[in-house]
């Protein structure tokens, strides 16, 4: 598939929680030429009514069977958003939580991709092994202290974060992987960069998925 040629890069992250997505970004938008706006989770959950929170950030498990009708309609909001951004010019990097384990499954994922056919699309997976997210759980992050769930007392893993890191990979399709055990956030922004370099695989990993029906 063409891209367009006078379009901006759009960069989109996917993992669970703590797995260093939100980091990576600050280092995109601080090593990177240009303006790099941010289309994160958390930045279009303050735009979302309280009432309707979680948002796009409903966690895997049916959690709100009562948000989900309108959960898709935000994503799809967001994806226009972003494919409006890139269209004008603008790159963009997105830092999210894809999974399909709602109640029943919306295929969320695949509508996104569909939304932002023609334009360079960089899909990176996001992985930390969830012995390291939960470290990073028991480390308070001002303003964001009740959105994370900590070890029990007996060191058992909450069954959220489990849920989060058993469905945010699937399909598992990507144009690039990256381990934040292993890799630091400006290491993560660098290996971008050098895929952005090379070029995006061709099918990419969104044309993939859109095709996927």
């Amino acid at each position: 598939m063409t891209n367009d040629s006078s379009a901006g890069q759009i960069v989109i992250l996917n993992g669970a929680p703590r797995s260093g997505k939100s980091s990576i970004v600050k280092a995109v938008q601080s090593q990177f030429d240009g303006p790099w706006m941010n289309f994160g989770v958390d930045t279009y959950n303050e735009m979302t009514p309280e009432r309707y929170l979680p948002g796009i950030g409903l966690r895997p498990g049916g959690e709100r069977p009562d948000l989900e009708e309108l959960v898709p309609f935000l994503y799809a909001s967001l994806y226009e958003s972003i494919a409006i951004h890139a269209g004008l010019g603008l790159n963009v990097v997105a830092d999210l939580g894809h999974h399909d384990a709602y109640s029943q499954p919306l295929g969320i994922l695949a509508d996104c991709a569909r939304r932002l056919e023609g334009l360079p699309v960089l899909f990176v997976g996001v992985r930390c092994p969830i012995e390291v997210i939960m470290k990073r759980r028991e480390l308070v992050v001002p303003g964001r202290e009740s959105l994370y769930s900590a070890a029990t007392e007996t060191g058992t893993v909450p069954d959220p974060v489990r849920r989060w890191q058993e469905e945010v990979h699937i399909p598992g399709i990507y144009d690039l992987e990256l381990d934040t055990s292993v890799l630091t956030p400006a290491e993560c922004a660098e290996a971008i960069r050098q895929q952005l370099d090379i070029g995006i695989p061709e099918p990419s990993a969104f044309e993939r998925i859109a095709e996927a029906r």
